[in-house]
């Protein structure tokens, strides 16, 4: 099983679970982060890490959130692998919690 970032995390992308990440399965986006199913080792240690708590056990992805799955898998072949903890973005803190995202989600 993997892990999977979802809709929280459009806009804010803290990296602080790349910081623990042991195998370095974080790709990133504008203003996403996503995580390369094929590398996660399901060690669930960014879980707790995340502040927006926007990543899921796969199994466990909420149903408004499962076009999340692909989104991961399919950005995991097109973006850059992030592998050292950056700042967050700018207005994180205003974005953080806020429903309905997807359509800033910028690919």
């Amino acid at each position: 099983m993997t892990y999977v970032v979802t809709e929280n995390c459009i806009k804010c992308k803290y990296t602080d679970c790349v910081d623990v990440c042991p195998v370095d399965c974080f790709v990133e986006g504008p203003n996403f982060l996503a995580i390369n199913p094929d590398e996660c080792i399901d060690c669930t240690l960014c879980v707790p890490e995340c502040p927006a708590e926007a990543i899921f056990a796969e199994d466990d992805v909420p149903e408004d959130q499962k076009e999340f799955i692909e989104l991961n898998a399919r950005f995991a072949k097109i973006w850059p692998s992030i592998t050292t903890k950056k700042d967050p973005l700018p207005d994180a803190d205003r974005y953080n919690g806020m429903k309905g995202k997807r359509s800033m989600l910028e690919e």
